[in-house]
């Protein structure tokens, strides 16, 4: 589909449908241009649609995002137009809210306007120094406080560096200084929040990524005795740039199979096995995500490699794979507007382990970066609870990463088999919801009927 008036490229992406099998995925990815004014329009409407909401909710009236060119602010990051790759020079950018519910003025303390949504408001010939030019604004504006993006626990929040703060305050009237706070929460909202028009896109990015680890999991990759998980990972990676995509961490692949070597959770994240060849009867398993129209996806899913003569996956591991689905029910079923993520950790423990499970939950917001901000909930190694960043409340429109494992032991391996899930779903205020269909069944690699 090629569209290039602009006005229509929103509505053209959002009626792209991604049939199952078969598909050529470069048929479903837009061009770099196309992307680009998807992303723009994206951009814009969020400053019309989410982030009003979120200075209210949080009594600011002027936030600062504040950043020079290769040490860009995590936020302005997420706020630049398409086809700015960094910020320039000294990129200053101001939200301002007037209050009785009038449209947020938005203003560039910059050499340029910065994209659709940020216009110039300084002119270096009648006032050489930046910061004095931005004090004028803030007097002219008279804001009650005036937000900057610092926050000891959550990094994405935390962008202004030392020297622009102590820049920007000794420029600042004493009766302004007071003014400061922090906008650690504006921050969060900003970045967790998702808007009805990306939610509209988000669904086709997931499927595209799942579409992605269904090719790499399959006989057109693997062969039995022959390719290894590094192989795959690799193939993954490739692929990735062969759809003009690209991915925010790089992708893992670990074996589970029928011997005496126990899982080691840490070990199939944190260490590649190039000899580790994949054969008949393994359990395969993929962390993967791409990044695409400024969203994130991550997702890890689990396949089986067909024994000979085998035409479907094992009771023993499709049971395996049923009680990992249950442990994601019992999680997204604690989903509830205020509720923090140490909350509806410790509650879905609790459940889990009085229906028989063994579990393990490290869930995560999800959206402009893969490990976005907002409430944490549980991570690997702090099952009891994560100080402060778990301590943070749900909030609607938000969506996250729906990440856990459930052990179960698999009597004819005689051994446990961890069953690690992660899929992106969406919080609308009623029920966390995926946002492309979850894995239910194992993808099955059936090499046999390739020879």
């Amino acid at each position: 589909m090629k569209i290039f008036q602009n006005k229509y490229l929103l509505t053209a992406i959002l009626c792209i449908s991604f049939p199952q099998g078969g598909v050529d995925l470069n048929d479903a990815i837009l061009s770099m241009r196309e992307r680009a004014a998807v992303r723009d329009a994206l951009l814009k409407d969020r400053f019309e649609t989410v982030l009003p909401e979120i200075m209210r909710r949080n009594d600011m009236d002027m936030w600062l995002i504040i950043a020079r060119e290769y040490n860009e602010d995590p936020v302005i990051r997420t706020m630049l137009p398409a086809t700015w790759l960094n910020a320039r020079r000294r990129t200053v950018l101001v939200v301002f809210d007037p209050g009785q519910n009038k449209p947020l003025e938005t203003f560039a303390v910059a050499r340029y306007d910065v994209g659709e949504v940020f216009k110039k408001a300084w002119d270096p010939e009648k006032q050489p120094h930046q910061y004095k030019a931005l004090a004028g604004l803030i007097k002219d504006k008279d804001p009650k406080k005036i937000g900057i993006n610092m926050s000891e626990f959550f990094a994405q929040a935390d962008g202004l560096t030392a020297t622009e703060y102590d820049l920007f305050k000794k420029a600042l009237p004493r009766k302004y200084q007071k003014r400061i706070v922090s906008a650690e929460q504006v921050a969060i909202g900003w970045l967790e929040t998702r808007s009805k028009k990306e939610m509209d896109v988000y669904p086709k990015i997931c499927r595209i990524a799942h579409d992605i680890i269904k090719e790499g999991f399959s006989a057109k990759v693997i062969t039995p005795g022959v390719t290894t998980t590094d192989d795959i990972v690799w193939w993954y990676r490739e692929r990735i740039r062969d759809l003009n995509l690209v991915t925010w961490f790089h992708p893992s692949v670990d074996i589970q199979r029928n011997d005496q070597q126990n899982f080691n959770f840490l070990e199939a994240f944190s260490k590649s096995k190039p000899d580790n060849v994949v054969r008949p009867g393994d359990l395969l398993h993929v962390d993967f995500g791409i990044t695409y129209l400024s969203l994130n996806t991550d997702t890890q899913q689990h396949a089986y490699v067909l024994m000979p003569g085998e035409d479907t996956v094992p009771n023993e591991l499709a049971k395996a794979l049923a009680t990992g689905n249950r442990l994601q029910d019992i999680l997204t079923d604690q989903f509830e507007t205020g509720k923090t993520g140490n909350e509806m950790l410790h509650t879905a423990l609790t459940q889990a382990k009085e229906e028989g499970i063994k579990p393990q939950i490290y869930t995560h917001p999800i959206g402009y970066y893969g490990h976005g901000s907002g409430p944490t909930i549980g991570m690997w190694d702090k099952q009891e609870g994560v100080p402060v960043n778990g301590d943070y409340p749900l909030y609607p429109n938000t969506a996250y990463s729906i990440e856990l494992n459930a052990k179960v032991f698999i009597t004819s391996w005689n051994k446990e088999v961890a069953i690690m899930l992660e899929e992106d779903a969406f919080f609308d205020g009623k029920s966390c919801q995926y946002i492309d269909p979850r894995q239910t069944e194992m993808i099955i690699i059936d090499w046999e009927t390739r020879l």
